[in-house]
């Protein structure tokens, strides 16, 4: 069968080979394709694989040969799933690749925010503590998380890893979920509290965002929200970008009522230069890369040989649509 790559290059910059991929048959694989560029490099492909370049329904419509479309990564947002099914063409995705590296950058972001170490850091480096007249130097309040209340929105395999991360660190864990029945016998299981979603945002000294983006969540965190809040509570995102209304979250830093923000996730990517989080005060920002670990990508190319796999057989896994 024909496969064609579309955007290979972020689940794999060189680090690893194409082998694997190549002996199932003849392979075309590009770094990244532009919108325009789908159908005329997708023409004869059979099995289509895509990360974030966009398979609509118009190009569907012009790719007779198509069968299989693997997309490299948990979001299947961007097939047009129903166009897809309309032509009995597979959709599949990768659940869970990501969950430990995902669940780590939440604390990376959280202990950067509690223990000012970039900043300290670069005193240091500036020669402050060289100059300073005592053994110790701290010019910002540092957070102890022992004892604090974390916050979890969504109740999926990274929010259940992330709720017994916290644990670890002393802190009680609360979880909201659009499901709680489904999560009950965990959560007792685990001694995670279930609560409605204002409890959680009313008592939390941590808030992190793990549920899909749909429209009851879109822009889940707006002003309202935010004043319910503790006054200087930390709220983390490495969902979606559109759970949270950025510049509401940029005021609500200026002002002091949210005390830190640390996000993996903007609503635009690449964020524009005026984007209000990127001046915003206390607010710390990765470029979309808490999947991005090698071991990460490599339980992604290996699960995505499997639901090739298991579509030759005739036996489809992983599918979405």
């Amino acid at each position: 069968m024909k496969i064609v790559v579309l955007d290979g290059y972020t689940m794999n910059p060189g680090d690893m080979d194409w082998d694997l991929l190549r002996q199932l048959g003849p392979c075309d694989i590009h770094d990244r394709t532009a919108a325009g560029q789908v159908v005329e490099r997708s023409g004869e492909a059979q099995i289509l694989l895509t990360n974030k370049t966009p398979i609509t329904a118009d190009s569907i419509a012009q790719l007779p040969a198509l069968r299989y479309i693997g997309v490299l990564a948990t979001g299947y947002n961007i097939v047009d799933t129903a166009a897809a099914a309309e032509r009995g063409i597979i959709v599949s995705n990768i659940p869970g690749y990501s969950t430990a590296s995902v669940a780590q950058m939440v604390f990376a972001l959280l202990l950067e925010m509690t223990q000012q170490v970039g900043h300290h850091d670069r005193l240091v480096r500036e020669g402050r503590w060289t100059a300073c007249e005592d053994f110790s130097l701290c010019d910002r309040p540092l957070m102890e998380l022992a004892g604090k209340t974390f916050g979890i929105v969504g109740c999926g395999q990274i929010g259940r890893q992330v709720a017994q991360i916290a644990k670890a660190f002393g802190m009680q864990a609360l979880i909201s979920t659009a499901t709680p029945d489904k999560h009950r016998d965990w959560a007792q299981q685990h001694q995670v509290k279930l609560v409605e979603r204002q409890t959680l945002f009313s008592r939390s000294d941590v808030v992190s965002l793990h549920c899909p983006l749909t429209p009851d969540t879109e822009k889940l965190i707006d002003a309202v929200r935010l004043e319910t809040m503790k006054p200087g509570a930390i709220l983390i995102n490495t969902g979606r970008g559109q759970l949270i209304d950025e510049a509401a979250v940029a005021t609500a830093l200026a002002s002091g009522q949210l005390g830190g923000f640390g996000a993996d996730v903007l609503s635009a990517e690449p964020p524009a230069a005026d984007n209000p989080l990127l001046g915003a005060p206390n607010s710390f920002i990765t470029p979309h890369i808490a999947w991005a670990s090698r071991e990460a990508r490599k339980r992604q190319y290996a699960m995505t040989m499997e639901n090739i796999r298991a579509f030759i057989a005739g036996s489809p896994q992983n599918q979405v649509n």
